[in-house]
C-alpha cells in the first residue's frame, strides 16, 4: 500500500473531504483498448484500489466508499459475473493483511446475501479481522444499489411501526438515515467517477445529496495519485453552502 511519490496531506490546497466515494468506471473499455478480455480491465483496476486506498491513508481522509459491484451488474454476462466473484475472493484474500497492517477497517455494504457461501465467509472474516481498526474506514460497495439500501432502510422503519415502536408521525429525515448504509460515518462530501460518464448509476442515492462530484475521461485502471490529488484540489476550490445563499448574496 506503499509509494516513493506517495502525496501527503501537505501537498494538497485547503481542505480535505471526510469522506470520499467513487464510482469506478472504465474496466471494461480499458481492457478494450488494450486488445485484452474485459477481466483483465478488472484485475487492472483492482491495482488502482490498491493505489486510491494508499492515498486515501496517507492523506488522513474518514471514509472511502468504492462501488464494485452494482445490483444492475448481475446482467452481465455469467462468465464475467464469475470471474468478477473470483476475483473479489482473491482481492479478499491477498489485500485483507495489508488493509489492517496500516489500522484500515474494511467494510462491505449491499446485498451480500445473494453471493456464494464461501464469499460471504471471506467477507464475514476480512470484516472480523479489521473491525477494531480506528483508521481509514474503507466501504467496498458490493451487490449494492440506492434505491436497495432506502427500501430496505424503510422497511426496518416499517416493522418497528408495526411493533409499535415509532409513529409514523415521528418518522424524519434522520430517522430513515439511521437506517441506511454508512449511517454512522461521516456524510459524503466529494463523490469521484471515472471514465467520462456524468451520472450517479444508483451509487449512494440518499447519502450524496450535498456531495461535491469530480467527473475524469481517466479510466479507473488509470486512475492514480495525481488524478485523486486532483480531485481534491478541485473540491477544495468549492464554495459548499448546503442550500443556503451565498456570503454576500441577495
Amino acid at each position: 500500500m506503499s509509494s516513493e511519490n506517495q502525496l501527503k496531506t501537505d501537498d494538497l490546497q485547503g481542505e480535505n473531504p471526510r469522506h470520499v466515494a467513487i464510482i469506478m468506471d472504465g474496466n471494461g473499455r480499458w481492457a478494450k483498448n488494450q486488445g485484452k478480455l474485459r477481466i483483465s480491465g478488472h484485475k487492472a483496476g483492482v491495482k488502482s484500489v490498491r493505489r486510491a486506498v494508499s492515498f486515501a491513508v496517507s492523506n488522513k481522509l474518514d471514509a472511502l466508499t468504492l462501488y464494485a459491484f452494482s445490483s444492475e451488474n448481475w446482467n452481465r454476462p455469467p462468465q464475467e459475473v464469475m470471474a468478477l466473484m473470483e476475483l473479489f475472493v482473491w482481492a479478499l484474500d491477498s489485500e485483507v493483511k495489508s488493509l489492517h497492517k496500516h489500522n484500515v477497517r474494511l467494510r462491505i455494504i449491499g446485498d451480500i446475501g445473494r453471493f456464494n457461501a464461501r464469499l460471504q465467509e471471506r467477507i464475514r472474516r476480512a470484516e472480523e479481522l479489521t473491525q477494531q481498526n480506528d483508521g481509514l474506514t474503507l466501504n467496498i460497495a458490493a451487490n449494492y444499489g440506492g434505491r436497495w439500501d432506502i427500501i430496505h432502510g424503510v422497511r426496518k422503519i416499517a416493522r418497528q411501526v408495526q411493533e409499535g415502536l415509532i409513529r409514523p408521525d415521528q418518522i424524519e429525515e434522520e430517522t430513515l438515515g439511521q437506517h441506511l448504509c454508512l449511517n454512522e460515518l461521516a456524510p459524503v462530501d466529494l463523490v469521484i467517477r471515472t471514465g467520462g460518464e456524468h451520472r450517479i448509476s444508483n451509487f449512494l442515492l440518499w447519502q450524496v445529496a450535498y456531495a461535491e462530484f469530480f467527473f475524469t475521461d481517466v479510466l479507473w485502471p488509470d486512475f492514480d495519485e495525481q488524478v485523486f490529488e486532483g480531485a481534491l484540489n478541485a473540491f477544495a476550490q468549492r464554495e459548499r453552502r448546503f442550500g443556503g445563499a451565498a456570503p454576500g448574496g441577495a
